[in-house]
């Protein structure tokens, strides 16, 4: 185990849980060619310092206050009719960006899931209730093939629930726009659905 930012956290370090997870992704039967995560040196265009590992991979790592508890943060995001509502209290949904809310949401480890009416795709990786989320997921302006990693942990906080949230294996050049789309799409739209 070990301490970060003072929480105590059984999880691997985030380089290392990019690439277990990347090795479980063939398993879980995304794509049907090449897939693009973190690791994959030549398709994300990175540079390989002699050991062969990139050092400036794109990662977003996020902390979120909810007030609500933790098994209701987590069904909120993964319940397909409870998310869709969050969908639609979102920015891209109140500017135009997409015009379909539609969400379904697999409930078991390798089940698909898709939202912003199919523009946001992937599978479930991990479902830990009230705990952990782990997704293979994909914006739908991508290259074909390329897949990132998300991660929700949700941690009991007082009268809430701390959201701590890590992003790897984008597209280079996309960090900024995500970062700021998981603000005015995700959690600004699930805290005003968890009122």
């Amino acid at each position: 185990m070990n301490k970060r930012g003072g929480v105590l956290s059984n999880m691997f370090g985030r380089r290392e849980f990019s690439r277990r997870v990347a090795s479980m992704i063939s398993v879980a039967g995304l794509g049907g060619g090449a897939i693009v995560v973190a690791g994959d040196l030549e398709a994300a265009g990175a540079q390989a310092a002699g050991d062969g590992i990139s050092h400036n991979n794109d990662a977003i790592h996020q902390e979120v206050f909810f007030k609500a508890s933790r098994k209701r943060v987590y069904e909120a995001l993964t319940d397909g009719k409870q998310f869709e509502k969050v969908v639609l209290l979102s920015e891209a949904m109140k500017t135009k960006m997409v015009q379909d809310g539609t969400t379904t949401m697999g409930l078991e480890a390798g089940s698909v899931f898709s939202t912003y009416g199919g523009y946001i795709s992937g599978r479930q990786v991990e479902l830990v209730p009230g705990e952990r989320i782990v997704q293979v997921w994909r914006a739908g302006s991508w290259p074909e093939g390329a897949y990132s990693i998300a991660k929700f942990v949700l941690m009991e906080q007082g009268d809430g629930t701390k959201l701590v949230f890590d992003h790897a294996g984008f597209p280079s050049g996309t960090a900024e726009h995500l970062a700021a789309g998981w603000k005015s799409n995700y959690w600004e739209p699930l805290a005003k659905f968890l009122v």
